[in-house]
């Protein structure tokens, strides 16, 4: 085997600006302009009021979408874990979907433009379905690499800080799209420069998910022989992992309340702040900014304080953040502060929950003689796909819940901040109880042997 070097790793790590990229797209503008009663200029196309028992079309989608998932993701996973491709167990389900990926991202904006509304919500839903489905066809085998190209504890934490470097950059340019189609609204008009803004946004996503998926030989690198355990009952083996089930919980509830805050964002600083929505994306370099810049300090104290202490003060960092959120003024000044203090349990959280699950899935296979990181990463995707879906139909229902003839009270956007700061709070809770030293105790079996 070829040993793994440090061009590899990012290499690989361009993938995950692709599909971060594409995840942005969908997470910060989809109910923004599809909802919105000022900025949603696709508002007029679908059904946005509430369907029945305050559940929206937006809520409705996700709901539908998560059984979808609890299906899917551990089929994907399983496919992938006993795949005996000549390409290797991953690189092929990725150089497959990469494309397609993009195109249906593009197509959520796109398709939705008839005269009949039924048939426009029923577009959103097909489309946002084929778009979590393709998310997990490139990202559970994606996931799974972390843990096989990260084969000692100094790889693992060096790509997961620079995919952790590859996910902010491919969220923050998706904040670029209002930005973007401003540059082209004199020609285009107003909402075909959005889509076209979309489009390049996609076109780039697609660049950097195939860059991996060519040029990375995966036999070259992975001695991996493919899993005989049938799908669920490999899901079943996974979450029988004590710590990994306690990881995953936690896991969700981040989930949630970051999506829950990267959705209220541009309303944060329309509603709240009553600055324009192209500032996100100076907030959010901000953010990315002070998050490289705690980088190294990050990996510094991950190997001398354990992962688990530095996971908790994210959460709590995190927290705080969104309380900031929640009483935040009018003026750019609160967008600034807020920016500045999520740049800190952005590097935290970005850097080491992959490599959490990364040091559970190999004291796993040292365990239990399987190779199942397909299926421990695809159960991390579903449980950050299971975050979003809460967060999107939590955030539509509350903020429609304070809404009447089309003006909404910023109260509602106030709300969805609080509930964010209560479950950052809840997630640190609950990530006490995992037992790092117990895996670590594994790990270091492992490699003395």
């Amino acid at each position: 085997m070829k040993k793994v070097t440090n061009k590899i790793l990012w290499i690989f790590a361009v993938g995950q600006f692709g599909w971060s990229l594409l995840s942005g797209i969908i997470t910060n503008w989809l109910v923004y302009y599809y909802t919105d009663e000022t900025a949603g200029i696709f508002a007029g196309n679908i059904t946005t009021g509430t369907l029945f028992l305050g559940i929206t079309l937006f809520g409705l989608i996700t709901m539908v979408g998560r059984i979808f998932d609890a299906v899917t993701d551990p089929i994907i996973a399983s496919w992938s874990d006993r795949a005996s491709f000549k390409g290797g167990r991953r690189i092929p389900f990725m150089r497959a979907i990469a494309i397609p990926f993009a195109v249906v991202t593009s197509m959520v904006f796109i398709l939705p433009q008839s005269s009949n509304r039924h048939l426009n919500d029923a577009l959103v839903f097909i489309t946002l379905i084929l778009f979590y489905l393709f998310m997990t066809i490139y990202c559970t085998p994606y996931n799974a690499l972390i843990s096989e190209l990260g084969s000692d504890q100094k790889n693992r934490i060096n790509v997961s800080t620079y995919i952790s470097f590859t996910y902010i950059a491919g969220l923050s340019v998706s904040y670029l799209i209002p930005n973007i189609a401003a540059l082209f609204e004199g020609i285009l008009g107003r909402e075909n420069s959005v889509r076209f803004a979309i489009g390049l946004m996609c076109a780039l996503a697609a660049a950097a998910m195939i860059i991996p998926a060519l040029l990375i030989k995966e036999r070259d690198y992975i001695d991996s022989k493919p899993v005989k355990t049938s799908a669920f009952k490999s899901l079943f083996k996974s979450f029988s992992n004590k710590q990994f089930a306690r990881f995953v919980v936690s896991d969700v509830i981040y989930f949630f309340a970051i999506t829950l805050f990267q959705t209220g964002l541009p309303f944060y600083e329309t509603k709240l702040m009553n600055v324009p929505d192209t500032m996100t994306f100076t907030l959010t370099v901000i953010m990315t900014v002070v998050s490289l810049l705690l980088y190294p300090v990050i990996n510094r104290l991950a190997p001398k304080f354990g992962k688990k202490r530095i996971v908790i003060v994210g959460f709590f960092a995190y927290a705080i953040v969104f309380m900031l959120a929640s009483i935040c003024g009018e003026g750019i000044a609160w967008g600034i502060l807020i920016a500045v203090c999520a740049g800190i349990p952005m590097a935290i959280l970005g850097i080491l929950p992959q490599a959490v699950v990364a040091d559970i899935a190999e004291a796993d296979a040292y365990k239990s003689g399987e190779e199942r990181s397909g299926m421990f990463f695809a159960a991390r995707t579903f449980a950050m796909k299971m975050g979003q879906a809460i967060s999107m139909l939590i955030f539509t229902s509350v903020v429609s819940s304070f809404t009447s003839n089309g003006s909404t009270n910023p109260f509602g956007y106030r709300l969805t901040a609080i509930i964010a700061t209560v479950c950052c709070l809840f997630g640190a809770v609950l990530f006490f109880f995992y037992n790092e030293r117990s895996i670590m105790g594994t790990l270091k079996e492992k490699s003395e042997k």
